[in-house]
């Protein structure tokens, strides 16, 4: 209980030096399991000393029979402990990606509506296990720094508290405060990449490796995310008031950490919200590789290409 309230606490001070929670309203996103619950719990426990007033929002995906008396009972247990503000959230889930990605999508969804206050943040219950896990699927996919770097604590509107807080930590919790969690049975289907690493591959490197294995990938997070925000930072002096285009002569002599960087956050900037890696390093070799190559199509009908020492971002010609 110590534990997870002493997280809630320090990203509630961390949130208001960041200049959020200025009104005092915090949300706190509850499934019914252990993880959140806690979260929950504690998050009631300091509102009257952190000056805040919680509301439960719990999201009811609808993916299975009774998911309506799991999310009768949480909120049960949040008005008995004394929470003024619940509600239950309703999803749709559908879209491309599979169920575990549509419910992924369909829950943010329903939670950025239901915000309380617009410098609310809402606290979501991720903790050490699930930040190895996500490590270790980043690791798995190749998919670079940022993916392997893992969930941040704080990225407004949402709060992550317990990513230094293990999922036993939350069930113990739980029972030492009477809390009745429910365990999903998603949480155990085979079907699901992150179970299976949940269940199989964490277990049998703790075993190979002696243990200590999901703490190892959560200060290997932690490194990587601190690595990235001070690139993103050399990268931001380079990108000033959104430019239509970019000096080729002032990219050039940069290290191709920053200068993809810095494409990327330009092609944000115009429009670009899908990029793959293999796109973004075509885009650079425009710069640091130059020899006289054409544009790089991207989705959206646009062309990224040089032209007189800059780069431009055009429509693609039919």
């Amino acid at each position: 209980m110590s534990a997870v309230r002493t997280a809630v606490r320090r990203l509630v001070i961390a949130a208001r030096k960041a200049g959020h929670l200025t009104s005092g309203q915090l949300g706190v996103a509850v499934s019914g399991g252990a993880d959140s619950l806690a979260l929950a719990a504690a998050a009631q426990h300091q509102a009257r000393r952190l000056n805040l007033t919680v509301h439960g929002l719990i999201v009811d995906h609808g993916l299975q029979p009774g998911a309506d008396k799991i999310a009768e009972t949480a909120a049960d247990q949040l008005k008995e402990l004394g929470m003024p503000h619940v509600t239950v959230l309703t999803t749709r889930v559908e879209g491309p990606g599979g169920v575990e990605a549509a419910a992924r999508r369909a829950r943010y969804e329903a939670l950025r509506k239901a915000l309380p206050a617009q410098d609310a943040i809402v606290l979501l219950g991720h903790t050490r296990d699930d930040q190895a896990e996500t490590v270790l699927l980043g690791l798995g996919r190749g998919s670079g720094p940022r993916s392997i770097a893992g969930m941040r604590p704080l990225d407004a509107p949402w709060g992550r508290p317990l990513l230094g807080v293990t999922r036993a930590q939350t069930e113990r919790a739980c029972t030492a405060q009477g809390l009745a969690f429910w365990s999903d049975p998603h949480n155990v289907d085979p079907s699901f990449t992150r179970v299976r690493l949940r269940h199989e591959v964490l277990p049998l490197l703790e075993e190979v490796l002696q243990g200590g294995v999901a703490d190892a990938l959560a200060r290997t997070a932690a490194q990587l995310r601190e690595d990235i925000d001070a690139l993103d930072a050399l990268a931001a002096e380079l990108l000033v008031g959104a430019p239509e285009e970019l000096v080729v002569a002032e990219l050039a002599p940069r290290p191709a950490a920053i200068r993809r960087r810095v494409l990327r956050s330009w092609l944000r900037q115009r429009g670009v919200t899908e990029l793959t890696d293999a796109q973004l390093r075509d885009i650079d070799a425009l710069i640091g590789e130059w020899r006289g190559q054409g544009g790089v199509l991207l989705r959206g009908g646009l062309v990224a290409q040089r032209a007189h020492g800059r780069l431009q971002l055009d429509r693609a010609r039919p």
